[in-house]
């Protein structure tokens, strides 16, 4: 199994080289306040890719994070176990 993903992972990477390589014209973006910025388009590409990880990851985080907060909070509420009960099993 370990094979096939590193074969898979290599086929993407020479994908990914050789489309780097095919686009590597000069694009330019227009901005507001007559910004411009001119860059290879993989340069683009990969800028505006890894901006919407970045964003796809904090949406996920922060809810994540919100929500070990409010465990932490409800786990403190949780009276003590006695002594003669069993103990119950979490799931």
């Amino acid at each position: 199994m370990r094979i096939v993903t590193w074969a898979i992972r290599l086929i993407v990477f020479v994908l990914l080289v050789a489309f780097a390589a095919k686009n590597a014209d000069p694009v330019t973006l227009h901005f507001y306040f007559d910004l411009v910025w001119q860059a290879p388009l993989i340069v683009v590409l990969f800028v505006f890719f890894a901006a919407g990880a970045l964003f796809g990851v904090l949406a996920l985080v922060l809810p994540l994070l919100r929500s070990r907060r409010e465990i932490a909070i409800l786990r403190k509420r949780i009276p003590p176990e006695e002594p003669g009960r069993p103990p119950v099993p979490e799931l």
